[in-house]
């Protein structure tokens, strides 16, 4: 049973020490306007601009910390979740996690792979094999739904290497470009689930100061993802023009129509969401669109 969280008027986050979501997620907390004081072991990031600190830790280790009380939220991938999670449900425990934000980077996929000489005909040959992973539970909860019997071998580490060492037949382990499955003669056969950083927090919302907080950092977060690829478009156009051109601006947000003084033209604003291409600002040029910029959105709130 999880204890009670102690009333707390500080948030704590939890992210990566090191590894490949640690600096993307300090980065994304920067862009929320966070600012930080770090102790002298790097551990512990005292929150300046807010009352938020930041616990840096193995990813491995957050969803217990949060389960325990120790910090409240953390910046993860959905395969460490999920894989705690079902770990808890084993035990006869209701789940005590769960995804707040999906962030949309740190994609990678849990992948099945082989040896690149067997041949591949479906799950059912996996029977009576030895499969290597670091995700036992999500291996377990998968070759049950699968209805295959196999030998699940829980490794913490060098999982891909566990074929030429003589103790797995074939691997379940995380994968985002593939070269390192490719550099161990491994082929990826069939994929768990997909997997990307989220922001993971107790079931339940928090009580005290820290749900104030969160809501704020949560809407600070969502402006700085959406603005990662959001670009301002400034324009103008001859008024006999501007539907020609309208109908040729990037997909975002709807226009802004301003008269320009003195002239039969107007002025174009509007958000996209993507990048604007060369040929897209030539298109519109030929629409009758001049003085085109696109500019960086620095910060929205909306």
């Amino acid at each position: 049973m999880t204890p009670p969280a102690t009333p707390r008027d500080r948030l704590r986050v939890a992210i990566q020490k090191s590894g490949r979501l640690a600096e993307p997620a300090r980065d994304l907390l920067s862009s929320a306007g966070l600012t930080w004081r770090e102790s002298r072991d790097r551990l512990f990031c005292y929150g300046e601009s807010l009352p938020v600190d930041l616990l840096l830790v193995r990813d491995d280790d957050i969803p217990g910390l949060i389960a325990d009380g120790v910090c409240d939220l953390g910046i993860v991938g959905r395969n460490v979740v999920a894989e705690y999670d079902l770990g808890v449900q084993a035990t006869g425990r209701p789940s005590v996690l769960r995804e707040w934000r999906q962030l949309g980077w740190g994609a990678c996929r849990l992948d099945l792979a082989i040896p690149d000489g067997m041949p591949w005909e479906g799950p059912a040959q996996l029977s009576g094999k030895r499969i290597a992973t670091s995700y036992p539970n999500l291996l377990s909860r998968w070759l049950a739904e699968q209805e295959v019997e196999a030998e699940v071998v829980t490794l913490s580490g060098s999982v891909e290497i566990a074929p030429r060492l003589g103790q797995a037949d074939v691997v379940c382990d995380l994968v985002s470009t593939g070269s390192t499955l490719a550099a161990n003669q491994l082929r990826p056969v069939t994929t768990l689930m997909h997997s990307e950083a989220v922001i993971a927090g107790p079931v339940h919302p928090l009580e005290d100061a820290r749900g104030d907080l969160a809501d704020l950092l949560l809407r600070r977060i969502d402006g700085a993802v959406q603005l990662k690829e959001t670009r301002l478009l400034i324009l103008r156009t001859p008024r006999q023009d501007m539907q020609k051109v309208l109908a040729r601006l990037p997909d975002g947000g709807e226009a802004t129509i301003l008269q320009v003084d003195g002239r039969d033209e107007v002025s174009v604003q509007v958000l996209c969401h993507g990048a604007v291409s060369w040929q897209r600002l030539e298109e519109l040029k030929q629409a009758g669109a001049f003085g085109l910029m696109v500019l960086p959105v620095e910060g929205m709130l909306a």
